[in-house]
């Protein structure tokens, strides 16, 4: 499909579902492996701090990899980034899986860097995808996108644990999850569609063309938006990396609390980010911005200096809630103007996933020396900062916060319900000879027609 093409309300909400799919598959992916880190210490008979040496490999990869992802999706399009993204992240899981079952320690360290490389590319990629149907279908879903790769961590966890009880081999896990993940990523992209849609004039398109990765860093906006993002995808990485730590080690808890306590913050994230749609839709993201980043600076607090577990949990539960909106709200301000939509997201997801992989190992280093809970004080200043941010996401000068795009190259006639055609601004100068006016933008964005599943 080329990006004059008119797609239909039906291909859009085919679209969007498709990408929920794509986010669904990167829940997968990150779980299929966490969730039977045992199993790969005891393959490979390496204590925790060993274990640990072998982790940094993943993250090495992912860090490499999300400095260029926002050049090659720039340069190769999104879909071929995600295919690109999956199947190396996918092979570095089965790599992972035949190691461990030989005990090769260098042959795991290298399938972590293939996993964690590719999934940084997917992930970016995937965000560009997100925000190009959320732009087409005209109202805020990104957050239920994020709430689908939530759901899919928890499923994966779940198998994960039963494969464990049931005795599956790591080997067979790690391979029918990658199968699985593949068929789902591959049959999604079948319904999804290029991240320049809507764009049919060819000046626009060749704007598009001119604009790089490199404009986009230069760019003041993009990099305020990032900034946001960084202090709220820290926020997000934080929690997942230490909370449960933090109980067991600064409460002075057993494992079992240190679990259920990083589940209420997932849920609690699963929560926010399937509700915060209506709030967003509603509110704007501003406002609704506002509260969330405070509920997150008030539950990072209350976690912090809780004197008993009971509160440390209510913080926890809010804290979820207040970081689950951040980085997907980010997204869809990045991409506000569609003409450099897939840079600019490209750019924030970069900076916002170097936050989500690099910002947790530097907190460990002041753990050591602080304690976990005081440690947090550092992610508590960069939420701050967020906060004090969240007036660059409104729309800039001239754009609304979300209007359908649609291409009206060909005209659409739809006899039975005496509708009529549609003009173009370009066919309307052809057919009367008459230069543009100031009016042209309005009469390239008509809402939609009725139309049919």
């Amino acid at each position: 499909m080329t990006a004059s093409t008119r797609l239909s309300p039906a291909d859009i909400k085919r679209w969007y579902r498709a990408v929920l799919g794509i986010f669904f598959a990167s829940g997968l992916l990150i779980s299929a492996l966490l969730a039977r880190l045992p199993d790969v210490a005891a393959g490979l008979h390496l204590s925790p701090g060993p274990m640990g040496a072998l982790l940094l490999a993943m993250t090495i990869g992912s860090f490499a990899a999300v400095t260029a992802s926002g050049s090659l999706v720039s340069k190769f399009g999104s879909r071929t980034c995600l295919v690109a993204g999956y199947v190396a992240a996918c092979l570095g899981l089965i790599v992972v899986g035949v190691a461990v079952s030989f005990g090769l320690i260098p042959v795991a360290a290298c399938g972590l860097v293939m996993q964690g490389a590719g999934t940084a590319v997917a992930n970016v990629a995937a965000n560009v995808q997100g925000v190009s149907a959320e732009r087409a279908l005209g109202r805020f879903v990104t957050p239920i996108m994020h709430g689908f790769f939530s759901i899919g961590t928890v499923l994966g966890a779940g198998i994960g644990a039963l494969d464990t009880i049931l005795g599956v081999p790591f080997m067979v896990h790690m391979m029918y999850f990658s199968a699985a993940i593949i068929a789902i990523v591959l049959f999604s992209l079948t319904r999804c569609h290029s991240e320049n849609y809507g764009q049919d004039d060819t000046q626009a398109l060749a704007q598009v063309g001119n604009y790089r990765v490199r404009d986009a860093w230069r760019d003041k906006r993009t990099v305020l938006i990032g900034l946001f993002v960084l202090g709220m995808a820290l926020a997000e990485g934080s929690a997942n990396d230490w909370v449960a730590l933090a109980l067991t080690r600064d409460y002075g808890t057993d494992a079992a609390v240190g679990s259920l306590g990083y589940t209420m913050f997932v849920v609690a994230m699963m929560i926010g980010r399937l509700s915060g749609t209506w709030f967003l839709n509603r509110h704007g993201r501003v406002k609704v911005l506002r509260v969330t980043c405070t509920c997150a600076v008030v539950g990072i607090t209350v976690f912090i200096f809780a004197p008993s577990v009971p509160l440390g949990f209510v913080g926890l539960f809010i804290w979820g809630i207040g970081a689950s909106l951040g980085f997907p709200t980010g997204m869809s301000a990045a991409s506000d103007d569609p003409l450099k939509s897939a840079v600019r997201v490209s750019v924030v997801s970069t900076i916002g996933y170097g936050a989500f992989l690099g910002g947790p190992p530097l907190l460990g280093l002041l753990g050591e020396h602080l304690g976990i809970r005081y440690a947090l004080l550092f992610v508590l200043i960069f939420v701050l900062i967020s906060l004090a941010l969240t007036r660059v996401l409104a729309p800039e000068m001239g754009q609304r916060e979300h209007e359908s795009t649609y291409t009206e190259t060909i005209p659409q006639i739809f006899p039975s319900t005496g509708e009529l055609p549609r003009i173009t601004a370009h066919q309307s100068r052809q057919e009367t000879g008459q230069p543009g006016t100031s009016g042209e933008k309005n009469t390239a964005n008509y809402p939609l027609t009725r139309e049919t599943e």
